[in-house]
């Protein structure tokens, strides 16, 4: 073995990788220079919804430059123990302070309310309900079934009197994921599934303030139990619909028979 060929060798190899090891450094000095020290930063694992809990399961500590991290951002998942997103935020995206809150008096149903609307519930059950598979975020058209004169069934009628009107809550369970009681005790609301409640005795409508109280007479003064109608949410649509009345039922036929009795009787009336 050719001794000095080798030692040649090992000699030009230790240069090459001194001289590798120093373009290495210049380019990370150079980086450093320009973008700064790495700092740990956190960021969404996965995609998350607005008013949803965090927890580890869904944050990952990352590295970054200096300047790449956003103001306000967390550089430890325990500082956003028990906090809760107050916008959509994607995957990959930093959590930074903007972003989440403390569950509390802002963060319950009001906050879904849309500005100039009023949220109001009905009592409902579970034929007028759709069997109960409406769930928040679903929108609805409102019927009810309307007696104007004490019981005369050719004055009764069924009328839309809503259209499109969008699911705030079903009993307890909102629009989104953080359920509206237990806001005083935080690590007490990570431990709750709030996409498990299914028996539910009151659905919450959000309305304008006339339609709210067009509703509260209907249900208060007249008795009627209005019925939900469930609709897609990409429909739009305000359909013009008459009232239906016991005629719409039986048919035409029916009507003139009607009309007919009650000629008959108003005669027999007038001869008295």
């Amino acid at each position: 073995m050719n001794t000095r060929a080798f030692t040649l060798a090992l000699v030009i190899a230790g240069i090459a990788v001194f001289m590798v090891y120093t373009y290495l450094e210049d380019q990370k000095s150079a980086y450093i220079s320009k973008y700064g020290t790495e700092v740990a930063i956190v960021v969404a694992k996965r995609d998350i919804q607005e008013l949803e809990l965090l927890d580890d399961t869904m944050l990952i500590v990352k590295p970054v430059p200096k300047s790449f991290a956003a103001p306000g951002s967390f550089d430890n998942i325990k500082a956003l123990e028990n906090t809760m997103a107050t916008v959509p935020i994607m995957a990959g995206e930093q959590i930074t302070k903007p972003r989440v809150t403390y569950p509390g008096a802002k963060t319950g149903l009001s906050r879904q309310v849309s500005i100039g609307k009023r949220a109001i519930a009905i009592q409902i059950s579970e034929r007028q309900a759709v069997s109960k598979l409406i769930k928040p975020g679903d929108r609805v058209d409102i019927l009810a079934p309307i007696d104007i004169s004490n019981g005369r069934k050719d004055m009764q009628r069924t009328s839309t009197i809503l259209q499109d009107v969008l699911v705030l809550s079903t009993g307890k369970s909102m629009t989104n994921a953080i359920p509206i009681y237990g806001v005083k005790t935080p690590r007490e609301i990570k431990k709750m599934n709030a996409q498990v409640y299914d028996r539910y005795d009151t659905v919450t409508l959000e309305l304008t303030p006339y339609e709210a109280q067009k509703l509260v007479f209907l249900t208060y003064w007249t008795g009627a139990k209005p019925w939900l109608s469930l609709r897609n949410n990409n429909d739009k649509d305000n359909v013009r619909i008459k009232s239906t009345d016991i005629f719409d039922v039986i048919g035409e036929d029916g009507r003139q028979e009607a009309k007919q009795y009650f000629q008959e009787q108003n005669k027999v009336r007038g001869g008295r």
